[in-house]
């Protein structure tokens, strides 16, 4: 007898419908899973058979043949266990076929029946056809996201075959969280109140999260640019709709913690250690391509604390994401594009001993080390931070009895409006405005026009410096007063905290 049951699986962050066709024929007993499943895919079998013997339902002494149809794409994980346990009771008879004519399922079984999550839940669902689908119940609040009013969440499999032979409760819907419901990640985080003595940097970043300006931030240790970082997430507006459900899955595929209520809403702070390989950072994989730290960091910030000690390669690999707002990973059996668009914030040492380079005899480097140091961040990719600024330790004096600096939530308010007014020209921040419609949306009055001419003639700006620092001017002015022209005044403060001297450093403006 042949049994047909819906579901998905993932494809980069995006699912795939699958149909799980389950065979059962006289014969030698057997159990063959085909269709490109991977190992864990055909370990179903284990899984399959102490879960039905735990629920008190009977294994199947025939020949069984599982299709995961279509047989053209890979099939990969354990989210497959459910529907290929619902279709073996249909094609053994132990259920009806009509009760899941027009439902779906996804989940992975215990040994003991029990119907366990897997990565990528909401993608899954999306993807699965059916009017009905039935989940785990750890994960079925971001399934609800995708798929509202059809979702219904099971504890075990023995409770859904009761429901679906009729002898136990019809598993209830689950509710999709509603737009006023707070999450267990909806979190502001560090407050700016406790950044006190740094006027430069604490302006800095507000200008980086107004308009979402890259930024680099170079200086000894203890100056506050780890402090001044993760702050910058707490600035920012909450996701609307189409990003909050994007960042959902992207953190569903990665298998990162989600919001009790299964949306993620706050833009997300990712800080990976140095040590990270490209790999970890870009995403991918040998058989199925998992989301890096880039795409963890979608509508988010990317922190890269100690940005010189991180390799050249990796740091090369975010030169294209930077840029273009997504990541194509192609291997030899599958490829996908994922989105990559974030803020990206650095933070180093002006030097390998962190002492500064100076001649105050502190520092132990070497010129030749640290031009060494300077050169891990290429002239391409420093070209791409639209900020770069020192950051020196504060006077004592200011750390202990200085006066209260302005809140997250005061500076919160600035922002907001000049990403206001980004969204009334029909962009997200300024940081995206493409270089054709500048003219536009940043005219520029006859003294700032000498003065980037200027820094073009004396090699200060690229091409694509020029873009930004237009950008920047841009967003200071929205930040003052929200003048259409950018004037003179305006662009000399983008340049400054575009080529102030960074020690150790050599590159374009």
């Amino acid at each position: 007898m042949l049994a047909i049951v819906n579901s998905a699986v993932v494809e980069g962050v995006f699912g795939r419908p699958v149909s799980v066709e389950v065979h059962v024929s006289n014969g030698l007993p057997g159990f063959t899973v085909v269709g490109l499943p991977d190992a864990s895919c055909r370990e179903a079998r284990d899984r399959v058979r102490a879960a039905l013997l735990s629920s008190g339902l009977k294994w199947p002494d025939q020949r069984v043949t599982v299709n995961l149809a279509p047989s053209s794409i890979k099939k990969h994980g354990a989210g497959l266990d459910l529907p290929i346990a619902l279709g073996l009771l249909i094609a053994s008879g132990q259920i009806e076929p009509e009760v899941l004519l027009d439902i779906g399922a996804a989940g992975e079984l215990g040994l003991d029946g029990s119907i366990r999550p897997v990565a990528g839940l909401i993608s899954i669902a999306d993807a699965t056809v059916g009017k009905e689908l039935i989940v785990p119940i750890q994960g079925s609040a971001e399934a609800a996201v995708a798929r509202p009013g059809a979702v219904r969440a099971a504890g075990s499999l023995r409770e859904v075959v009761d429901w679906l032979v009729g002898q136990g409760l019809r598993p209830s819907f689950t509710e999709p969280p509603s737009a006023s419901s707070p999450g267990a990640c909806d979190v502001r985080g560090p407050d700016m109140a406790d950044v006190r003595g740094q006027p430069l940097a604490r302006y800095a970043l507000e200008l980086a999260a107004a308009g979402g300006h890259h930024m680099l931030m170079v200086g000894p240790p203890g100056g506050g640019k780890t402090m001044l970082a993760t702050r910058l997430a707490g600035l920012l507006p909450d996701l609307d709709a189409d990003d909050a459900l994007l960042c959902t899955r992207i953190h569903s595929v990665a298998g990162l913690k989600t919001p009790s209520d299964g949306l993620v809403r706050r833009p997300p702070f990712r800080s990976p250690h140095h040590g990270a390989s490209a790999v970890a950072m870009i995403g991918g994989g040998s058989t199925t391509i998992r989301p890096g730290e880039v795409s963890a960091s979608h509508s988010g910030v990317l922190f890269l604390d100690e940005l010189g000690e991180f390799p050249v390669a990796v740091l090369e690999s975010l030169r294209q994401p930077l840029e273009e707002g997504v990541v194509r990973v192609s291997r030899a059996s599958v490829s996908a594009t994922l989105p990559a668009r974030f803020q990206l914030i650095g933070s180093m040492n002006p030097c390998p001993c962190g002492e500064g380079g100076g001649d105050d005899g502190r520092c132990r480097c070497s010129a030749v080390a640290i031009a060494r140091y300077g050169r891990r961040l290429s002239a391409p990719l420093l070209d791409r931070f639209d900020l770069r600024i020192d950051v020196t330790p504060p006077d004592s004096s200011l750390l202990l009895t200085g006066p209260r600096e302005e809140s997250s939530a005061e500076v919160r308010v600035r922002v907001a409006a000049a990403r206001g007014l980004a969204r009334a020209r029909g962009f997200r921040t300024n940081a995206e405005m493409p270089a054709d419609v500048l003219d536009e949306f940043a005219p520029l009055d006859a003294g700032a026009e000498r003065v980037l001419e200027r820094a073009l003639q004396k090699g200060e700006l690229t091409g694509r410096g020029l873009r930004r620092v237009r950008t920047v001017a841009r967003t200071i002015a929205d930040l003052e007063d929200g003048r259409l022209t950018i004037d003179r005044e305006a662009i000399a403060r983008a340049l400054s905290l575009r080529s102030r001297p960074l020690l150790g450093i050599r590159g374009a403006a």
